[in-house]
């Protein structure tokens, strides 16, 4: 049997108890999976991201100041390969079409919040 790789993933949400939600489900999942920070902004993740190196950006869309896909296209300026997933509750045709613009590599509707760990998977599949 391989051993997996370690899937380092940083939380982006405004909201406080859906980082704590996205961290429980995500520790929980294991087989990898580990939180390594979590961002209340899309600046705070700027700040932030070199210092904790993930291998996976997690991103809600509706935030102050600075939405999802405004912050994947920063994060995107600097680090190039990083893989990126939106999570958001308005996931709709037109949130779509400016994740996939930006170049993100996945997005999942909050209601379907449980596939998270399955996604990041995925995608981090996708890439090796």
């Amino acid at each position: 049997m391989t051993v997996q790789q370690e899937i380092s993933t940083l939380i982006v949400d405004d909201q406080a108890d859906i980082r704590l939600l996205l961290r429980v489900l995500i520790d929980a999942a294991d087989e990898g999976l580990v939180v390594v920070g979590e961002a209340a902004s899309g600046l705070e993740a700027l700040e932030s991201i070199d210092a904790q190196q993930p291998l996976v950006v997690v991103l809600d869309e509706m935030m102050p100041n600075m939405s999802g896909t405004e912050t994947a296209t920063r994060v995107r300026e600097s680090r190039p390969s990083q893989i990126l997933i939106l999570c958001t509750a308005y996931l709709d045709d037109a949130v779509i079409a400016r994740a996939r613009a930006v170049g993100m590599d996945g997005w999942l509707d909050k209601q379907e919040i449980a596939q998270l760990p399955d996604l990041i998977r995925s995608v981090v599949a996708q890439r090796n």
